[in-house]
């Protein structure tokens, strides 16, 4: 069956159940954190789904292509994200790991979505003719 909308994505729903989890997570960080760190990974991990459904209704594949490029980014600076709650000891640790998981499984589809999605190489060359 074709993809009638970006809700049909694995991956956009994948990323909205991470958007969820980031939000749980967060709510728990101190409150001097409310517009640092809290903040910003709700930015990034909402950025996610958003970039793959805004993307999903451009014209052309390769911008498309390009929206998938930019989730992609948020997923890496979500990544560096938890890592810095890990180390600064804020939040659910089971959470964190929780959405180090799923962030993975995101980036991955991401990566594979944004490859398939390359344009074909197209090679021109003669043969070389034979008199």
């Amino acid at each position: 069956m074709p993809i009638q909308s970006y809700r049909d994505l694995i991956v956009w729903q994948k990323s909205m159940d991470l958007v969820t989890l980031v939000y749980k997570l967060t709510k728990d960080f101190p409150k001097d954190e409310l517009y640092g760190l809290t903040s910003q990974m709700r930015r990034s991990a909402a950025s996610i789904p958003s970039n793959i459904s805004e993307g999903s209704r451009r014209s052309t594949r390769k911008e498309f292509r390009r929206f998938l490029c930019i989730a992609y980014s948020s997923g890496a600076e979500l990544e560096t994200q938890l890592e810095i709650a890990i180390r600064l000891e804020y939040g659910n640790l089971v959470f964190i790991q929780e959405a180090q998981n799923l962030l993975t499984e995101i980036m991955k589809m991401l990566n594979k979505m944004t490859y398939s999605l390359k344009p074909a190489v197209s090679v021109n060359y003669s043969l070389p003719t034979t008199h």
